[in-house]
C-alpha cells in the first residue's frame, strides 16, 4: 500500500456520509454504492462501499487499491485512502463534483458545446495513454465508457472506476480473462475470446468518441447505434459531410478540422482487427491537431466500408451471445 494513502476507520466514513444516507448517494454500480462525504479536514470525497457478500466485489476492491495507489495523472481520479472493517471494504476518492460525461450528454442539462467535447476527448485520451504507455506494467482499464469519465467544473476529464482494470505484463501479448465491461463498448475480440490487450480499451474509447460526436448512446433499447455509423464513416471522411453524424444539438457549431480529427480517431479506434487500431498516444496527437497523424488515420480507415459487412455480422453474433449470457 502506498504511504500516501490514508487508512480510514469505518466510523469516520459513517460520520462523513451521515450514516451513508440516501441523500448522499451519488451512484450505484454492479459491485457497490458511492456516497458523497465530507472528511474531518473538510475535504469532499466520494466513498465507494462494496456490496456485502460479493466475492467479486472484494476482488475488485483489491484490484482498485493495488492499481490506483500507483497512479498519478491529472486525468485520473485520485485515491485518497481506503477502509477494511470486517466484511466491509471501502475506497475513498477525490470528489469530482460535476457528474459524469454520460449525464452531460444524455441528461437534461445544457448541451455540451464542441470545444467542451474536444477538451473531454483529449483529456480522457491522455489519461488512457498514461495507463497504457507510461505505467509499468501497463494497465488496461477494461470499462472505458461515458459513465466512467468525470468532468470537473472546467470540463477537464478524469477517468474513474478502475475496478475492472488489469495489469498486462509486457512479457505477454494478451491476458485471458473473464469478459467484463459494458455492452456496446466491448471490443469484438475481447467479447468473443476473452483475450485482453490495451487495444480493447482503444476500441471502447472509439465508441465513446462516436458518442461525443453523435450525442447518441451506443445501445438504445438493445439496438446498437454505433454499428450504423461505421459504414458511413468512410463516406463522411471523404466528403466532409458531417451533418450525417453530428449531434443535432450542436446545430452545426463545430470546427471542421477538429471534427475530422475526432471522426478519424474514432474510425481508427473501432477497426475490427485489434492490431489495426492505433496507440492512445497517436490518438492524443490527432486530437491535438497533428495533421500528419490525422491524415494517417484517414488513409488507413478508408477501407472501413469494406470491413463493415463482416464487422456487422460478427458483432451481432457476439452481442447476441453476450446478451443471452446476461439475461
Amino acid at each position: 500500500m502506498s504511504s500516501k494513502n490514508r487508512i480510514f476507520r469505518y466510523e469516520e466514513l459513517e460520520v462523513a456520509t451521515d450514516g451513508f444516507s440516501k441523500a448522499n448517494l451519488v451512484g450505484e454500480g454492479g459491485f457497490g454504492y458511492v456516497h458523497k462525504g465530507v472528511l474531518p479536514n473538510g475535504m469532499e470525497a466520494a466513498i465507494k462501499q462494496l456490496k456485502d457478500g460479493s466475492r467479486q466485489g472484494e476482488r475488485e476492491f483489491q484490484a482498485e487499491v493495488d492499481i490506483i495507489t500507483r497512479l498519478h495523472h491529472r486525468n485520473l481520479v485520485s485515491l485518497l485512502g481506503y477502509c477494511i472493517a470486517g466484511h466491509r471494504r471501502l475506497l475513498v476518492y477525490e470528489f469530482v463534483p460535476n457528474n459524469t460525461l454520460e449525464f452531460h450528454l444524455h441528461g437534461q442539462g445544457p448541451t455540451l458545446d464542441w470545444p467542451t467535447r474536444m477538451r473531454i476527448a483529449l483529456g480522457a485520451a491522455k489519461g488512457l495513454a498514461y495507463l497504457h504507455e507510461e505505467c509499468y506494467p501497463k494497465i488496461i482499464h477494461r470499462d472505458i465508457k461515458a459513465a466512467n469519465i468525470l468532468p470537473d467544473f472546467n470540463f477537464q476529464a478524469k477517468l474513474a472506476d478502475f475496478g475492472l482494470a488489469k495489469f498486462c505484463p509486457d512479457m505477454n501479448t494478451h491476458v485471458s480473462t473473464r469478459v467484463m465491461g459494458t455492452l456496446g463498448y466491448v471490443a469484438p475480440e475481447y467479447a468473443s475470446s476473452g483475450n485482453l490487450t490495451e487495444k480493447a480499451d482503444v476500441f471502447s474509447f472509439g465508441v465513446m468518441l462516436l458518442e461525443l460526436i453523435t450525442g447518441r448512446r451506443p445501445v438504445i433499447d438493445s439496438h446498437h447505434t454505433f454499428m450504423e455509423a461505421m459504414p458511413l464513416l468512410t463516406k463522411i471522411l471523404k466528403e466532409n459531410n458531417f451533418k450525417v453524424v453530428a449531434d443535432q444539438k450542436l446545430q452545426n457549431q463545430y470546427e471542421a478540422t477538429e471534427m475530422v480529427s475526432m471522426l478519424a480517431s474514432a474510425a481508427a479506434s473501432i477497426r475490427y482487427e485489434a492490431k489495426l487500431r492505433p496507440k492512445m498516444s497517436q490518438i492524443v496527437r490527432a486530437l491535438e491537431g497533428d495533421a500528419s497523424q490525422v491524415a494517417e488515420f484517414t488513409s488507413n480507415v478508408l477501407c472501413l466500408d469494406s470491413e463493415a459487412a463482416i464487422y456487422r455480422r460478427e458483432m451481432i453474433k457476439i452481442i447476441n451471445d453476450m446478451s443471452g449470457s446476461t439475461s
